[in-house]
């Protein structure tokens, strides 16, 4: 069996592997690019710890990166070996020593909020770096969330009074309203329709996905949001609001929804994000906690480095 393979079954076996580790996430944002998977074993055999990954290659580098609209990667270890922190150093140290073997030029992950893995990796000459999602762990009580939303996304939800949700919108019709979200700001649109086809479609099958939007009374769109989620959480992964109804409140409505439905499905919210400023203080007025988490780094050959930067410059000078 490949390790693609063994590690298929051996997820299916888990009780909880998250959604952006997942065989059949990997298969729809990688498809038609590589990925592996690299396994740790115990003496016995078994597996304990496993990172699945992206191959990219350019010129004559190959490395490791995030695949597109993928939050968290890196090294999963299972809850038995997590117990044991000298465990978990030793599955990061058998990866770390299958990377070694593979001529990579770059490594670049981002790890689960809590993982034991960043220390490990750390520790192993690895540089991390702290990043921040916004997470709101507790839906139960919907009238205490309100009360959690800033006076502002209150402000905004009164005047949204006029809109309504609905559920269901087509992926290609997310996908235009989103390209045109975007072209409103003078930006592009960063994933294919085709990824986001192969995406929906895996994660529909598995009922893992749902598309909410905003609209007013002639069935407008204002806003709307592509969501997945596993058994811990839901994703607020691919959001888009149209620029000339911005004072319209639908965004507030938008997330207010997504909360709802997270709630429905009996699983805890994630922003996603951001590092960004603006949108990390539009996150927090929504009664979120920000919660740390980190990126893994290393350059195994600095050359790497330098082709990166005459790379962007070369993508400044087309501008």
């Amino acid at each position: 069996m490949t390790n693609k393979e063994r590690y298929t079954e051996w997820v299916a076996k888990q009780e909880y592997v998250p959604l952006f580790m997942q065989p059949w996430w990997m298969d729809a944002v990688c498809a038609g690019k590589q990925w592996d998977v690299l396994l740790a074993e115990d003496e016995t055999g078994e597996i304990i710890g496993a990172m699945p990954y992206l191959l990219r290659k350019r010129a004559w580098f190959k490395y490791i990166v995030m695949p597109q609209q993928t939050q968290i990667g890196g090294i999963w270890v299972t809850p038995e070996a997590t117990a044991d922190k000298w465990k978990t150093a030793e599955v990061c140290r058998i990866i770390k020593e299958q990377m070694d073997q593979m001529g990579l030029a770059y490594y670049y992950q981002q790890y689960l909020p809590g993982s034991l893995c960043v220390d490990a990796m750390r520790g192993l000459g690895f540089k991390t770096k702290e990043r921040v999602t916004y997470r709101v762990e507790d839906l139960s009580d919907l009238d205490a969330l309100l009360a959690s939303f800033s006076k502002n996304k209150k402000r905004q939800l009164q005047k949204a009074l006029s809109l309504h949700i609905e559920r269901g919108m087509e992926i290609e019709d997310f996908y235009r309203f989103h390209s045109h979200c975007l072209a409103s700001r003078k930006r592009k649109i960063n994933y294919s329709r085709e990824f986001l086809l192969v995406l929906e479609r895996k994660a529909k099958r598995l009922g893992q996905c749902e598309i909410l939007s905003v609209c007013n009374a002639d069935g407008q769109v204002y806003a709307a949001a592509f969501l997945v989620w596993d058994k811990h959480y839901m994703y607020y992964l691919i959001p888009a609001y149209d620029p000339a109804f911005g004072d319209s409140g639908a965004g507030a409505l938008l997330v207010l929804e997504a909360m709802k439905l997270a709630r429905e499905k009996q699983v805890r919210f994630d922003f996603e994000g951001s590092m960004e400023r603006g949108t990390a203080k539009h996150y927090k007025q929504f009664g979120s906690t920000p919660t740390t988490y980190y990126s893994v780094e290393k350059y195994y050959k600095p050359i790497f480095r330098l082709a990166i930067w005459a790379q962007k410059l070369r993508e400044i000078g087309m501008h």
